[in-house]
């Protein structure tokens, strides 16, 4: 299917400007900004993300199979191909998937299998594309890659209205990405690996979003994890970082659940 732009301006929600940047697009974007090195920014991120994690219960329900897992992993499988077919932002994937989350979190969904799952993955995605892209395709043109069912833009328009409902509208979202920059930087200050520590960190992320284990862990946690994986990969620096120095990288990130052996994230990758 090819990518049209004609009817990009109908899809918005809002009336906001979706402009194109000339240019190519860059790795991976932050959805707040922060001061360089200042710690006291990165402790409020770790201070706020746990309004932007599903329920406490959540992982719960997919182990005592009340929600479905499988079908929770096909959804992410399909937001990620599509993901890579227009070339968007790791964080649009990210957010797509957490905005799912979320909102199945919410018990909002009659049946969390087959074609509702499916409307919702293409809601989430289109929202979070939205909110990330500096070019959106049109509702029709993002179902593509083995999508099993084919929605009507007003379907999936009334969707992302009880998407947006159910996650109060708190669309910009703490994630790794908030995080992975400053991390990349307290493993290597002088910033020759820092492109490598972050490309190769957000590889991991996109990778452990399939899994559910994934639930278990704030996107602090999830990001310091990723660069301490990456870290891993370079001779120079795989004896000097460890869980317990990344501890140390921000006031408050001892707080949230960092899970001290992040082998969960490299057996994912």
């Amino acid at each position: 299917m090819s990518l049209s732009y004609s009817d990009c301006s109908s899809d918005l929600l809002c009336c906001e400007d979706a402009g194109i940047l000339d240019g190519d697009s860059p790795e991976y974007s932050q959805e707040i900004e922060y001061p360089a090195d200042t710690k006291e920014s990165i402790a409020g991120f770790v201070e706020d993300e746990g309004d932007y994690v599903p329920e406490l219960d959540y992982l719960a329900r997919f182990q005592s199979r009340l929600l479905d897992a499988s079908a929770r992993q096909e959804s992410v499988e399909w937001i990620l191909k599509v993901h890579a077919f227009y070339h968007f932002h790791p964080v649009t994937a990210y957010l797509s998937v957490n905005y799912l989350d979320r909102f199945l979190a919410s018990d909002r969904l009659p049946q969390a299998k087959g074609w509702p799952l499916q409307l919702l993955s293409v809601a989430c995605l289109s929202l979070a594309a939205k909110m990330e892209e500096p070019l959106v395709p049109s509702l029709l043109d993002l179902q593509v890659e083995g999508a099993k069912f084919i929605f009507e833009p007003r379907t999936i328009q009334r969707m992302e209205l009880l998407v947006l409902t159910a996650l109060d509208w708190r669309l910009r979202s703490i994630t790794p990405f908030n995080f992975i920059n400053y991390f990349a930087y307290k493993v290597d200050s002088t910033g020759s690996l820092t492109a490598f520590l972050v490309s190769r960190a957000t590889q991991i992320i996109l990778a452990i979003i399939r899994e559910i284990s994934f639930l278990n862990y704030w996107p602090s946690s999830v990001a310091a994890a990723g660069i301490l994986c990456a870290a891993k990969e370079i001779p120079n620096l795989s004896l000097l970082v460890n869980p317990g120095i990344a501890v140390s990288w921000c006031d408050g990130l001892s707080k949230v659940r960092m899970h001290y052996d992040y082998g969960w994230a490299w057996a994912c990758v």
